[in-house]
């Protein structure tokens, strides 16, 4: 199946980032812990990053690929080159404004984005001077938005897929060359993200030469077309990026805590991101190019189809995930940064973070399957008053929650949210008969859910059998940890092919086919 293989393609790029990523954020947790220095720095990485997933990665790219899979479609290949060209041009214009106002306005933003900081101002001007470095990241990065839209939509889902690899490189090589000649680790992190935006910007152009796409810069120039595509972008923000938003309330909400909360939200980010990104974002990616495909041609029974296989890989891997990362939080993250700064109350504050957005990972993954199901018939207006209804729950949880629980409040309120996005998006859907269970899947389901209750089940007898490893040194704990990984995925491959919740030759053919 097309679908299952472009899936393989951006899961196994996005699965090589993700593991680099934890070997950078070893790292970082070694050196920096959970201080000032670090709440300071992923404060300043989260502002670029915001903006980047809610209008680059998602407002821009739900919008523009439909356009631009349309004119590509019906125009041919010229007039589309011509069409990203014209939007290349408009959006360059547009973020060296933005961003050099940004760059002015980096105190004020600081106000908005952490007031808890300005409690602690040596604090606050850190995070403010590593923020003006790290933020035209988001000019470049959203320029690489662009152009992966671009590949995607041509179905070259390689090169977009492995440009964040670069990234973690990048932080890897200036964290650990520059840190020593630098003011604080901070500032070595900080010029790694800016180098990281130039470099995926050059390995996307190449990329696009090679797939014949070599673009120009004409003068910016709001086309009809352009135009179409900017009144999508502002609601899609909203509608695409709602799971960006309430991390963002999280975090200013957070930077009212004691220092380190923001780092424990961060860490704990961090580890759910990897399941989310190899198969939320993975099936999002491949699903949305291909469903206005099928959607442009006519072809509803194809479209229901491609909807449909996507749902079911998606739980079929995000099921058995958020339930590991809920039963073995603390070993994950002992395992994963327990060393250098990074003590063993980091490690339980950290853990419990954990194990509350792992309660919200199937709802994270399942709103980046259903969106493409509203941007594919190029409806953003619907996500937007959906995103809208949970945005305001997710401030009202996490008021709520604040006191009592702290930063694992927070993390709550925003799984609980995403819960509640996932299933007004399906509801809409269904209703609209836009998404229709079919057979396969309502067979399937259960299975999966038992699958999932033998693996979890063999998981916790294993927490018990190797508690004594668990709570050794760094070495026992790390092979405590891979020996409940090995049990954990056999048990649930056994449980799965025995109760039919998968079949071998399937998942095997897609393979063959990548």
């Amino acid at each position: 199946m097309r679908l299952l293989s472009a899936i393989a393609t951006v899961g196994g790029y996005t699965m090589a980032s993700r593991v680099l990523g934890f070997a950078r954020d070893i790292l970082i947790a070694a050196l920096l812990g959970a201080g000032p220095v670090a709440d300071a720095f992923f404060v300043a990485f989260k502002l670029p990053n915001f903006f980047r997933r809610l209008f680059a990665e998602g407002a821009f790219s739900a919008a523009f690929v439909p356009l631009f899979t349309r004119v590509l479609t019906e125009d041919g290949a010229d007039a589309a080159r011509r069409f990203s060209e014209r939007v290349l041009s408009v959006l360059v214009a547009v973020l060296l404004v933005f961003c050099t106002a940004m760059q002015i306005a980096m105190p004020w933003a600081m106000y908005l984005f952490a007031p808890g900081f300005a409690s602690d101002p040596a604090k606050f001007d850190l995070a403010v001077e590593l923020a003006r470095i790290t933020f035209p990241y988001l000019l470049f990065i959203s320029l690489v938005s662009q152009l992966g839209g671009v590949l995607n939509a041509l179905d070259r889902f390689a090169a977009a897929a492995a440009a964040p690899i670069l990234l973690n490189l990048s932080l890897i090589l200036c964290l650990i060359g520059l840190a020593p000649v630098l003011e604080t680790p901070g500032h070595a992190l900080a010029w790694g993200v800016f180098a990281a935006g130039v470099i995926q910007f050059l390995w996307l152009i190449e990329a696009c030469r090679r797939a014949g796409m070599t673009f120009r810069l004409p003068r910016p120039r709001p086309t009809p077309r352009v135009k179409r595509l900017i009144a999508r972008i502002l609601p899609g923000a909203v509608g695409a990026g709602v799971q960006q938003i309430n991390l963002v309330i999280g975090i200013v909400l957070a930077s009212l805590l004691p220092t380190g909360a923001v780092s424990y939200l961060y860490y704990a980010d961090r580890v759910y991101q990897l399941p989310l990104g190899v198969i939320g974002i993975a099936v999002g990616t491949a699903l949305l190019p291909l469903l206005s495909r099928q959607i442009r041609e006519g072809d509803e029974a194809g479209g229901q189809a491609s909807f449909n296989r996507a749902l079911e890989f998606s739980l079929l891997l995000t099921l058995p995930a958020a339930a590991a990362l809920m039963a073995m939080p603390g070993p994950i993250v002992a395992v994963l940064f327990e060393r250098g700064a990074f003590d063993s109350a980091s490690t339980a504050a950290t853990a419990s973070a954990l194990a509350a957005f792992a309660a919200g990972l199937p709802a994270f993954v399942l709103v980046k399957v259903l969106a493409p199901g509203f941007f594919a018939r190029e409806d953003v207006t619907t996500p937007v008053k959906i995103a809208g209804v949970s945005v305001a729950a997710n401030i009202a949880l996490s008021v709520a929650l604040l006191a009592p629980l702290q930063h694992v409040g927070l993390a709550l309120a925003t799984s609980a949210a995403s819960w509640l996005n996932a299933f007004l998006l399906a509801f809409v859907l269904h209703r609209r008969g836009q998404l229709a269970i079919d057979s396969r899947l309502r067979r399937r389901l259960p299975r999966i859910a038992l699958a999932t209750i033998a693996m979890t089940a063999v998981l916790l007898a294993g927490l018990e059998v190797l508690s004594a490893l668990i709570d050794g040194t760094a070495l026992q704990r790390g092979l405590a940890l891979a020996i409940l990984v090995v049990a954990g995925k056999a048990a649930y491959a056994a449980a799965a092919f025995g109760l039919g919740a998968a079949e071998f030759r399937e998942i095997r053919g897609s393979l063959v086919r990548r």
